[in-house]
């Protein structure tokens, strides 16, 4: 079990990934305290999601028991389909990147809570599939967030130093890893 929550905790961490490597190649101070910053906004926020979205399925649980290894292929599925499609999306237009202007310490921080936010929603997805199957949330979620840090932390790290064009790259082998989850739990399910 723990290296499943592993994988998905690697797998709902690329979107973050491809952010922090883009603020990582943009931003003119992107060094290690800047690295914790990106690291803990979405960190806490691919925390906070699972756990979100787990709430509302365990409040819808019972209606769906019959169908819910259905219902969890087809979460992780979609989520792990729009990462694919969003990855080979921005890799036609890949080169030259926009950094945009600069902005003031409190926009950098609204732009920056709102990436965390926006790549933390297909987290609430997956969350809500969750509680369809037997699961320990708490800790889920826990390592979700852990590794999403580091992953964060990293990609603004790398980023700074590679650019943002590896970004794409590690979306796509989340959204791959994502449809394989659905699937194993689909086939759990159905098979045994």
């Amino acid at each position: 079990m723990i290296a499943t929550s592993l994988a998905l905790a690697f797998s709902l961490s690329m979107d973050s990934f491809a952010a922090a490597l883009g603020r990582g190649a943009c931003s003119r101070r992107a060094g290690l305290p800047e690295a914790v910053r990106v690291g803990a906004a979405f960190g806490a926020c691919q925390f906070a999601m699972p756990l979100v979205g787990w709430g509302v399925g365990i409040a819808f649980a019972s209606l769906v028991e019959s169908v819910d290894h259905w219902i969890a292929f087809g979460l992780l599925l979609a989520v792990g389909g729009a990462m694919l499609r969003n990855a080979i999306m921005d890799g036609e237009d890949e080169g030259d990147e926009d950094c945009g202007p600069v902005r003031s310490v409190r926009a950098e921080w609204l732009a920056l809570l709102t990436t965390a936010v926006a790549t933390s929603i297909d987290a609430a997805a997956v969350g809500a599939g969750l509680a369809l199957v037997d699961v320990d949330m708490v800790t889920t979620s826990a390592l979700i967030g852990a590794v999403t840090f580091a992953v964060a932390f990293g990609g603004v790290l790398i980023g700074r130093a590679a650019g943002a064009h590896l970004g794409r790259w590690a979306e796509m082998a989340g959204g791959v890893v994502l449809i394989g989850l659905g699937a194993k739990i689909l086939l759990e399910h159905t098979m045994g």
